[in-house]
C-alpha cells in the first residue's frame, strides 16, 4: 500500500516540461474555440497560437449557431467563411439539415417540417441508406403526442445540437488544415486507464475527480 504523502513525493519527482504543459492547454482553448481565454493565455504563458486567433472568432460564431438551433445562420456563415466545407462534406450537411428539421419539430412547425423532410431530406435519404435510416428516426418524433417522452426524444435534448456542432466545428478545423481534436481530453483519457492498470497491483491514492486531480485518502488497513 502507497500512503497519500509517499504518493505526492513521487509525484513530485517527475519532471513535467512547463512549456509542453502550456502547449497542452493551449491546443485545447484554440480547438474548443475560447478565443479570449487564448489570447490571455498567450500573453501570459508567451506561448504563440497555433492558428489566427481572429478565426477562432468566426468558427465560434458558427458553432453558437447551431448551438442556439439558427441552423441557417450557420449554413450560411460557414459559405461564406468557405463553400468547400459543405460541398466536400455531404454527412456533415445532411446532418445540419436533419437538424433543421429538428429545430422545425421542435418549434411546433409540422407542416415546415414535412415539406422540407420531402423536399430536401427524401432525396439524399434516397441516394443512401444511412441517411434515410437518420431521416426516419427524425420523422418518428412526428408519431408521439408528448416528442420529449418519445423513444427519439434525445434527438430534442442540446446534446444533439452539441454533437451537430462538434462535426460542424471539426470540419472547419480540417479545412484550416488544423487538428480537428485538442490533444487534452486523449491525456486524461490516458490517466483513466494508467489508474486503472495500476488498480491490479497497488494499494494507492488514486485521481476520482479529473476536474480537481484530488488525490482520494487510501484506506487503512484494518488489523486481522
Amino acid at each position: 500500500m502507497m500512503t497519500k504523502e509517499e504518493w505526492e513525493r513521487r509525484l513530485a519527482e517527475v519532471n513535467v516540461n512547463k512549456q509542453d504543459l502550456n502547449r497542452l492547454i493551449m491546443n485545447y482553448l484554440v480547438i474548443e474555440g475560447y478565443k479570449d481565454a487564448a489570447e490571455k493565455f498567450s500573453e501570459e504563458s508567451r506561448i504563440p497560437p497555433t492558428i489566427d486567433l481572429a478565426s477562432i472568432e468566426d468558427r465560434m460564431n458558427i458553432r453558437n449557431a447551431v448551438q442556439a438551433g439558427d441552423i441557417e445562420d450557420a449554413i450560411e456563415r460557414v459559405n461564406d467563411l468557405d463553400p468547400e466545407i459543405l460541398d466536400m462534406n455531404p454527412r456533415l450537411y445532411f446532418h445540419l439539415q436533419q437538424q433543421k428539421l429538428i429545430e422545425f419539430i421542435r418549434n411546433g412547425r409540422i407542416g415546415d417540417a414535412i415539406a422540407f423532410a420531402q423536399e430536401e431530406l427524401a432525396p439524399r435519404g434516397e441516394e443512401n441508406p444511412e441517411f434515410l435510416e437518420e431521416l426516419e428516426r427524425t420523422m418518428a418524433l412526428l408519431a408521439f403526442e408528448d416528442t420529449a417522452k418519445s423513444p427519439v426524444g434525445d434527438l430534442l435534448e442540446h446534446a444533439q445540437r452539441q454533437k451537430t456542432a462538434s462535426e460542424l466545428n471539426a470540419a472547419i478545423l480540417t479545412a484550416q488544415c488544423q487538428e480537428k481534436d485538442p490533444k487534452l481530453p486523449s491525456v486524461l483519457r490516458m490517466l483513466v486507464w494508467a489508474q486503472n492498470q495500476l488498480d491490479d497491483r497497488l494499494v494507492y491514492p488514486r485521481i476520482v475527480n479529473l476536474s480537481t486531480a484530488q488525490l482520494e485518502d487510501v484506506p487503512m488497513s484494518v488489523p486481522t
